[in-house]
């Protein structure tokens, strides 16, 4: 299998038998027991030189945020640490199978969205890294987040293992399930709240329960109008964008005039022209609306300093809004391991993953390149800015908690991989028993020390003068 080619599909027309037996096969290859390891090589780049390297290609005067706010703590550093795993991931042991990965699997891009069809749904979140790979690496990345976390927690060492391998255990069983189904009962398989709830009530019962109907309750109320009472005002008779600078900028007190003027039009015509990349009921809809303002915001923690922009839409009238968010798609961490998109542009090659890995995808998400921003030719995919989102807050998680939330993102994860790689295959290498989900929790823990070490080289280079940091 070459690295462009997405996913297994060059064993789907094998009988099941034969898939199978590949997914043994690489047992022998790879030991369950091998991906335990993790032993940083002597030549092992210096982490903030790869953290500089990214940023570099940065809007500069918003990188001192990113390195503020990844030094907050050994959890938040990993979050924005995605190509230095990414470049550790690549001297793992690898069974050979592939999936559609999303790159950057920590237990925080898990969350509530929504769907098309208005229902809640449980699903992957962040596709900024997606490309086709070996499909351990967004398993051990998750895996370590948890381990991570449990340690921000103040869990101890067995609390933090029996997380890890409860999530293992999860996705491994998943995917032993998927592997027994039919092509388009994989495809049509779903994670929504409601059943959810009802699937876990006898284990998250009382207050737990309480609190995942709080939490679904919060996701619902974070929409459009919401965010669009939080983030704009009314001036001189007209809606625009509240500034909240340097984390929200509207375009007008970013740049002088005759610039501003420029990029206004170049940020249109890209809203325009990405709309050719969506489904045309939905490209309809989207010409519906009117431009009404643009800003520069600050997205996330390892995206820091990537350009973002949000757009306000209005419909019928200056109560009827929508907001979008174009942000910039760079080529992903994983490339340089993994191979090259075969995607003409980054954006698709985001736009695509997530399309693939998700159940179901917001309906304005799409893509479009621009050259006239900055001079220079940049990839954007766009989505709405929020609709629906309820993120979990890892420092409220006890270790049951964070069991069963990891058993959620073990199963979420199988299914992605399910769609795009061969099932039987992996099923068939992960087995009955529990070696892999073993195997991982060792891992989970020696590259959590790896993080602390790379976490204290961030802050020893910013008390160095080295990198600047500036909190926001």
């Amino acid at each position: 299998m070459t690295d462009n080619h997405p996913t297994g599909h060059d064993l789907r027309h094998r009988t099941p038998r034969e898939r199978a037996d590949i997914g043994r096969a690489a047992r022998s290859a790879v030991p369950r027991s091998t991906h335990a390891e993790f032993t940083p090589p002597p030549e092992r780049t210096d982490p903030v030189d790869i953290i500089e390297d990214q940023s570099a290609r940065r809007v500069a005067e918003l990188v001192p945020i990113r390195y503020s706010r990844m030094s907050e703590s050994p959890f938040r550093f990993y979050r924005g640490a995605a190509a230095i795993m990414a470049a550790d991931l690549a001297e793992t042991p690898r069974t050979g199978l592939r999936a559609q990965l999303c790159g950057d699997a920590h237990m925080l891009n898990f969350r509530l969205l929504a769907s098309p069809e208005r229902r809640l749904m449980f699903d992957i979140n962040d596709f900024d890294e997606t490309l086709p790979g070996p499909w351990e690496w967004d398993v051990k990345r998750l895996s370590a987040s948890l381990a991570i976390a449990g340690r921000a927690n103040g869990f101890g060492a067995k609390e933090r293992a029996a997380v890890v391998r409860a999530t293992v255990r999860s996705y491994r069983e998943q995917m032993r399930t998927y592997a027994g189904m039919g092509n388009l009962e994989v495809w049509y398989s779903r994670f929504e709240a409601d059943e959810l709830a009802q699937e876990f009530a006898p284990e998250v019962g009382g207050k737990n329960l309480q609190m995942w109907d709080r939490a679904r309750a919060r996701a619902q109320s974070r929409d459009t109008l919401q965010v669009f009472e939080k983030l704009t005002h009314v001036v001189d008779g007209h809606r625009r964008i509240a500034p909240d600078p340097p984390l929200l900028v509207p375009l007008e007190d970013l740049l002088p005039r005759a610039e501003r003027d420029v990029l206004e039009k170049e940020i249109s015509r890209l809203v325009e022209r990405y709309g050719q990349s969506l489904p045309s009921d939905r490209r309809f809809l989207l010409e519906s609306f009117r431009l009404a303002d643009i800003a520069r915001k600050v997205v996330g923690v390892g995206s820091v300093g990537t350009r973002c922009w949000i757009v306000l839409l209005l419909g019928k009238d200056d109560e009827d809004p929508l907001f979008l968010q174009a942000k910039e798609a760079d080529e992903s961490v994983l490339a340089p391991y993994a191979g090259a998109t075969r995607f003409r542009t980054q954006g698709e090659r985001v736009v695509a993953g997530q399309r693939l890995m998700q159940a179901t995808s917001d309906i304005f998400l799409g893509w479009e390149r621009t050259t006239g921003i900055d001079g220079r030719r940049r990839d954007f995919y766009v989505r709405q800015l929020r609709d629906w989102k309820g993120i979990v807050v890892a420092e409220n998680l006890s270790p049951k908690r964070m069991s069963l939330f990891g058993r959620l993102c073990g199963a979420t994860l199988a299914r992605a991989h399910a769609r795009s790689g061969d099932r039987i295959a992996i099923a068939a290498y992960l087995g009955n028993g529990d070696a892999f989900d073993r195997a991982l929790a060792t891992f989970a823990e020696l590259y959590a020390d790896q993080n602390e070490k790379d976490h204290q080289a961030l802050l020893d280079a910013i008390a160095a003068g080295r990198v600047p940091a500036e909190s926001a």
